[in-house]
């Protein structure tokens, strides 16, 4: 018998479930629990609403000096 995923789990896994690369036993697991929580069904449906709709996006490039910026800015926060 396989452990219940909780909710939490299934979050964690949900990116890894759209994109196929959840294992056989994992993605069970997965699928079983949405047979049983509406909540997760909702939440994954949401996640493909938006990644759906942000494919559609085309990517700006961003200005060297603004890149490095940001960098900076991550790097800080990070190590703070």
């Amino acid at each position: 018998m396989t452990e219940e995923m909780a909710c939490r789990e299934l979050i964690e896994q949900a990116g890894d479930y759209l994109e196929g690369e959840l294992s056989a036993a994992e993605r069970q697991r997965f699928e079983a629990h949405l047979e049983e929580c509406p909540y997760c069904i909702e939440y994954l449906d949401q996640i493909k609403a938006v990644s759906g709709a942000l494919g559609g996006l085309e990517e700006d490039p961003l200005p060297p000096a603004a890149r490095e910026r940001l960098l900076a800015a991550y790097r800080g926060r990070r190590n703070a």
